[in-house]
C-alpha cells in the first residue's frame, strides 16, 4: 500500500496552555473520493510517537498508526476515521496529562488541556476536515500518562468522548487518584473503553490497571461489550509494545461495518 495520507499543522497555538505544538492529521483511504461523508475522529496524545520514527521519543520506534489504520480500513475491519496526533509539549507534558497536582511531582493541568482540545483543536479540525459530530463518533486515547489523561477526560466528559483507548495508563499517579475519581464519577452514557497493560512494564502496572478495570465493572461496564481489557504477556512500557496494540484497539473502538 502507498504511504498514509498525513497532514501536519505546525506550531498550533493555545491560549489556554500558553504554548504551541504540532498536530498531525491522518485521513482515511477514500476521504477525497467521498466529499460529502463525515468521519469519526480519534484524538491521540504524544503525537510525535504515532506516525514517524524520526520524531518519536525513541528514534526509529513509533506506533505505525497510519499504516495499521490504512490496512484495517482497506480490509473492512475498521471504520474509516480521522486520527489526530497531538504532539506533547516536552517538559510541560507531565502537567498537561495529569488531573491533579501531586506532592513533589507537580502536574494537574488536565482540565486546561481539555479546554485546549475542545475549544481550540476541535473547532480548527471541524473547519478544515469533515468531522462527524457526537460522542459516539469521537474518541480519545494514549499511553502511559497519555492513557491516564484519556481515562480522566473520557470519564469526565462522556457526552463528548464515546470511545477511549488507554494503553498502559499511569494509574499510579498521585496515590492512584484516578481509581477514586472513576468510582465517584457519574458517567452517562458509558464510553466504550480499551484498557491494557504489559507484564514487563515494572512496578505494579498490571495490578493497578486491573484495579481500574474492576472499578469499571463495578459501575456496570460489561467485559467484551463496552470494555476490553488485555494483559499483554511480555510487553514492556515503550512505543514498540504499544504499536502491537494499535490494530486491536482500533478494531474494538471503531469496528468496520
Amino acid at each position: 500500500m502507498s504511504s498514509p495520507n498525513l497532514i501536519k499543522h505546525e506550531q498550533f497555538p493555545s491560549r489556554f496552555l500558553s504554548n504551541r505544538r504540532d498536530l498531525i492529521v491522518y485521513l482515511p483511504p477514500g476521504y477525497h473520493e467521498q466529499p460529502d461523508r463525515p468521519y469519526p475522529v480519534l484524538y491521540l496524545h504524544d503525537g510525535q510517537n504515532l506516525f514517524d520514527g524520526s520524531t518519536s521519543f525513541i528514534p526509529g520506534m513509533d506506533w505505525h498508526v497510519g499504516q495499521t489504520a490504512d490496512y484495517l480500513i482497506f480490509e473492512g475491519r475498521v471504520e474509516p476515521l480521522i486520527i489526530v496526533g497531538i504532539y506533547n509539549a516536552g517538559k510541560q507534558r507531565l502537567g498537561e496529562y495529569t488531573p491533579t497536582r501531586a506532592p513533589k511531582l507537580g502536574g494537574g493541568r488536565a482540565n486546561r488541556y481539555a479546554k485546549f482540545l475542545l475549544e481550540e483543536v476541535r473547532p480548527f479540525l471541524e473547519s478544515q476536515y469533515r468531522v462527524a459530530e457526537g460522542a459516539e463518533h469521537t474518541g480519545i486515547g494514549g499511553s502511559s500518562l497519555g492513557g491516564l489523561v484519556s481515562l480522566y477526560l473520557g470519564l469526565k466528559l462522556p457526552k463528548v468522548f464515546g470511545r477511549i483507548a488507554a494503553l498502559s495508563p499511569s494509574v499510579w499517579w498521585n496515590e492512584r487518584v484516578i481509581l477514586r475519581f472513576a468510582a465517584a464519577a457519574p458517567v452517562h452514557p458509558h464510553p466504550r473503553i480499551w484498557l491494557d497493560a504489559g507484564t514487563r512494564e515494572g512496578g505494579r502496572t498490571v495490578e493497578d490497571v486491573e484495579r481500574f478495570r474492576d472499578v469499571l465493572l463495578g459501575k456496570g461496564w460489561q467485559s467484551g461489550r463496552d470494555l476490553y481489557y488485555e494483559r499483554v504477556e511480555g510487553a514492556e512500557h515503550n512505543e514498540a509494545a504499544w504499536a502491537q496494540r494499535v490494530g486491536p484497539f482500533l478494531q474494538f473502538l471503531f469496528p468496520g461495518r
